[in-house]
């Protein structure tokens, strides 16, 4: 029988939870937060966030919300089942098993809409790894170092389909989400977390040090999402403008804000939204929270000054 690790099993019975049972409601928690976190944060371009749905016509802010929390108890499962293993054939297959189960509840939840499959995937194997950790010596490092090691194995059971990463992969020469898990997620660990952190080291807000990873992200990560929805010239329109964002002093200063807006408005001209880098935000905020052995993720706090922001 299957675990329930609801979150309303963790708050009606919290004294029923050994360790590991809290660790793995902990790590779930956390994954949650990070995708509620990260799509709230307002404002994103071409993104759902607190404003609307972005370039997305089957998604909302309630929708992506009931997602995250429709695949949590998934992710905690993931969590007990990796505790005390080590990457390996019978493990990847596991979670290729759960995984699958999540991506039937997050259709579930969405009506049918593909919200957060690369999410699942994403933080899936974070999540196992981050499992398998000593809690006093955790790392984001480490953690994504042996995720790239999970993701070494191969899942001999997933059903034989051309996904949009296949597609892009081949089209283009780009390697997408299982190239970055396998390279130990290196738009996370030398990308996204050294920005969060030197723009919270600078004073800034939360808002803007998030908003500021992920225009950093963005710049850099061969998005499949845009190449997929418009080959090569969404990604150099998405890469410029967040490299013009950050020139002009990142999204806290009025030119830089101005230049966000500005990105918004092309990417829903082109019709697409920066999905892989959306997750690779939350993926960062997960790690930055499992590293500071933090019990949850700062909710976001996006001013309503930004939710009409849009020129």
């Amino acid at each position: 029988m299957r675990p329930d690790f609801s979150s309303n099993f963790a708050v009606r019975t919290p004294w029923a939870l050994s360790r590991d049972q809290a660790q793995a409601v902990r790590l779930g928690r956390l994954a949650c937060q990070a995708l509620i976190a990260e799509a709230e944060l307002t404002p994103k371009p071409g993104l759902v966030d607190r404003r609307g749905s972005g370039a997305h016509m089957d998604l909302s802010l309630s929708t992506m919300k009931r997602s995250a929390f429709a695949i949590e108890p998934y992710f905690c499962e993931m969590a007990a089942f990796s505790k005390g293993t080590h990457p390996s054939q019978v493990l990847r297959e596991r979670l290729a098993v759960i995984g699958r189960d999540a991506e039937r509840a997050m259709l579930k939840a969405t009506n049918e809409s593909n919200s957060h499959k690369g999410a699942i995937w994403i933080l899936g194997l974070l999540i196992s790894a981050a499992a398998m950790q000593d809690a006093d010596k955790v790392t984001a490092s480490r953690i994504a170092e042996t995720a790239g090691e999970i993701a070494f194995f191969a899942d001999r059971a997933a059903p034989r389909l051309v996904s949009h990463g296949d597609v892009v992969a081949r089209k283009h020469g780009v390697t997408g989400a299982r190239g970055e898990a396998l390279r130990g997620f290196p738009h996370v660990i030398y990308v996204g977390l050294p920005m969060l952190r030197s723009k919270r080291a600078s004073g800034a807000t939360q808002t803007v040090a998030r908003l500021d990873t992920l225009l950093s992200i963005m710049s850099r990560l061969d998005d499949t999402c845009l190449l997929y929805r418009g080959g090569k010239t969404t990604l150099v329109a998405a890469k410029e403008g967040a490299i013009t964002v950050e020139r002009a002093g990142g999204s806290g200063t009025a030119i830089g804000r101005q230049q966000l807006y500005c990105l918004n408005r092309r990417l829903l001209e082109l019709g697409v939204s920066p999905g892989g880098s959306g997750d690779l935000l939350a993926a960062t905020l997960f790690l930055d929270a499992v590293e500071r052995k933090q019990n949850e993720v700062q909710a976001d706090r996006s001013g309503s000054e930004d939710q009409d922001g849009t020129d």
